[in-house]
């Protein structure tokens, strides 16, 4: 998991990307097509066509990083919107990269009752 610091917004594009994109050309899609403004220390996530894929970028005092996940069985749950952005917390964050359904996650065990 991304260490994701206390304030920071997390925001999926919606629709899909083309993966061959790097660092310079997310950043650009991210103000360009987003209307944010990527400098100020937001993670931007993004989803290839296939959804197997997706590329999270994050710029902060330090610098830009791009991490990358691709499932191997699967794929990432997304919104159904064709643009714009939707904002994510941590732990939906987290649910995604697990490839569990973010939007409505499910408990999968319960504690039995002492009775």
């Amino acid at each position: 998991m991304i260490p994701v610091p206390a304030g920071v917004k997390i925001w999926i594009a919606a629709g899909h990307t083309d993966m061959r994109r790097g660092m310079n050309s997310l950043a650009r899609q991210v103000e360009q097509q987003l209307g944010k403004t990527f400098h100020e220390g937001d993670l931007y996530v993004f989803r290839g066509r296939r959804g197997d894929l997706v590329k999270i970028l994050w710029s902060d005092a330090l610098g830009v990083s791009m991490y990358a996940k691709r499932l191997e069985r699967g794929n990432f749950v997304w919104p159904s919107a064709k643009d714009g952005a939707i904002a994510l917390t941590p732990s939906q964050l987290a649910c995604m990269l697990e490839g569990i359904d973010w939007r409505n996650p499910q408990r999968t065990w319960r504690p039995s009752r002492v009775g």
